[in-house]
């Protein structure tokens, strides 16, 4: 690994938060008593806590300057009007609607364009995403490439929607019987997997002729943008701004997280161009979320979005985040543990079928190997497999994905390169004695996205 391929932190530290190791006994107990579920896990007890980049972001002082100037108006607030002007000029849609965070946004989308028994394709699920839909009557379809099912495969571009698989739904089901399509950039049950800027063409230009609509799942966008730029000829020269303004330009609408590109700790919006759709979000918004000019977000909060859209745009930034995940997942590559290839945008995903080999999906091997880490290392990561795939609405068996995976994610401005050595070390010892890890089974199983407050014991 050659360490000039790195660059330093593109930011100085003005603000720090003491962390602490605790013993390996203590952290012992700490998993028992949490379940074996790292979810369970207080804060307190974690040194370095990769379970999520979700609104663990650290801001910058010019967005926390801005929380000072928040407009904490129940109706009108000034710093919605610049969120909503911010995400215009960035994405180039035409309505905004605020939300909490992204599964808010995924609600509304999910009740104001769904019919019940409407098809959902997607570039692979996700979990509150498929959530929404199937709740609302949809059925999800997954058309994501073949490839980016096999963790050892090393090829650019393994979030790319397989167009025949499309073609093929459209044909078999008719274009009235698809409520639109999902496309996520990047996919995050794949690994973090980019999608070219000429597949977002090609989807678009099929389901035009069709008149199916697509919503793009922008959760992590900016991130998509420098792959594109790093990997697809003739965008080298494009600015992250630019190429993110294309992207959307394939879509009629999105729903977005902003706990994630957008920098900040909490919020998200929905984006569309269709103006009945956008005046049936404005009346939904209010049931669930609050005024169509704040949904769920203080302004405070909205003024810090506005500003991290903006600075999640500059190259040094984007550059720097994505290659400190490469750092980690390089290093443990180096060593022979097994990750998701190539190595993604917002984590390493480590590939527990070859790290625990010994274990059966039934096992619940990712969910072990989580709780182990967590044990070795005092560090906090997140199980994406069987658990997190949840049951069949019909059958009641559980679903069985082809990745089963533990998701080492990284915060964005967090975290040192130093820290992401200390990650590597520690998985790479256990990966010495994999075979001391053990098997689980459920002893508290939610009804829905289980993964968050299930319960388990060791077989």
């Amino acid at each position: 690994m050659n360490f000039n391929d790195f660059p330093a932190e593109p930011f100085r530290i003005k603000c720090v938060e003491p962390v602490k190791m605790i013993s390996r006994k203590e952290r012992e107990e700490v998993i028992r008593k949490a379940g074996f579920n790292t979810f369970l896990i207080d804060s307190e007890d974690v040194y370095i806590d990769l379970l999520t980049d979700s609104g663990t972001n650290a801001m910058s002082d010019k967005q926390w300057g801005g929380m000072m100037q928040g407009d904490e108006a129940y109706a009108g607030s000034k710093n919605f009007h610049h969120l909503d002007a911010t995400v215009k000029e960035l994405f180039g849609f035409k309505h905004m609607v605020p939300t909490h965070q992204g599964r808010g946004a995924e609600n509304l989308l999910s009740q104001i364009a769904i019919k019940p028994g409407q098809y959902v394709p997607g570039n692979m699920y996700f979990t509150t995403t498929r959530y929404h839909q199937e709740r609302n009557g949809g059925i999800f379809v997954d058309i994501i490439r073949d490839e980016a099912h096999d963790a050892s495969l090393n090829m650019l571009f393994k979030g790319n929607i397989d167009l025949a698989k499309l073609q093929k739904l459209i044909d078999e089901k008719g274009a009235d019987a698809i409520a639109y399509v999902c496309l996520a950039v990047t996919v995050n049950l794949a690994g973090g997997q980019p999608v070219s800027m000429k597949n977002m063409r090609e989807v678009r230009e099929l389901t035009s002729k069709h008149g199916i609509k697509v919503f793009f799942d922008a959760t992590r966008c900016v991130e998509n943008a420098y792959f594109i730029k790093e990997q697809e000829p003739g965008y080298e020269n494009k600015t992250i701004q630019e190429i993110v303004h294309e992207m959307f330009s394939y879509a009629d609408g999105c729903t977005m997280s902003g706990k994630k590109d957008c920098l900040v700790n909490i919020g998200g919006f929905l984006c569309m161009n269709d103006d009945e759709l956008f005046q049936d979000a404005k009346e939904l918004v209010v049931v669930y979320e609050g005024m169509p000019s704040y949904g769920g977000m203080a302004g405070r909060d909205m003024e810090a979005m506005a500003i991290g859209l903006k600075e999640s745009m500059q190259y040094e930034y984007i550059e720097h985040r994505i290659k400190q995940v490469r750092y980690l997942g390089e290093r443990l590559l180096e060593a022979g543990v097994p990750i998701i290839e190539p190595i993604g945008g917002h984590a390493v995903f480590l590939d527990a079928r070859r790290f625990c080999p010994h274990l059966s999906q039934e096992e619940f091997p990712a969910q072990s190997l989580a709780a182990n880490i967590y044990v070795e290392t005092g560090v906090r990561s997140m199980e994406r497999g069987i658990v997190s795939a949840g049951r069949d609405k019909v059958t009641h068996e559980n679903h069985k994905p082809k990745l089963e995976t533990v998701r080492l994610t990284i915060p964005r401005r967090v975290y040192t390169y130093k820290h992401m050595d200390v990650v590597a070390d520690g998985i790479i010892n256990l990966f010495k004695h994999k075979e001391d890890i053990k098997g689980l089974r459920f002893v508290y199983e939610p009804k829905q996205l289980r993964f968050f407050t299930a319960r388990f014991e060791q077989i």
